[in-house]
């Protein structure tokens, strides 16, 4: 399973949004829609889970796919401890 990074997205782009588009592709196992914890808006990015040679058909299709007004970026997402290393050592701390 791989889980792609879904970045540019309108605001109004739902987790059903999101899931029916990248279906076109394969199966999707999970697909969400990330939102600020105190207003519940989208942040305007999102994360779906596919299986491996779905993922590959998405991340070839959607990059750079022109969804409403906003040209999307597709990316296979870093695990969370990752960009958590990474930060810390560009800090200089």
């Amino acid at each position: 399973m791989k889980s792609l990074f879904v970045g540019n997205l309108s605001w109004s782009v739902t987790n059903e949004d999101l899931q029916k588009k990248f279906s076109e592709f394969g199966n999707v196992i999970s697909a969400r829609v990330v939102t600020d914890k105190l207003s519940g808006r989208s942040r305007g990015f999102g994360f779906v889970d596919m299986e491996d040679a779905d993922a590959e058909k998405a991340l070839a299709a959607m990059q750079g796919y022109k969804w409403g007004e906003r040209e999307v970026t597709v990316n296979e997402a870093k695990p969370k401890s990752e960009g958590r290393e990474r930060r810390g050592s560009d800090s200089g701390f």
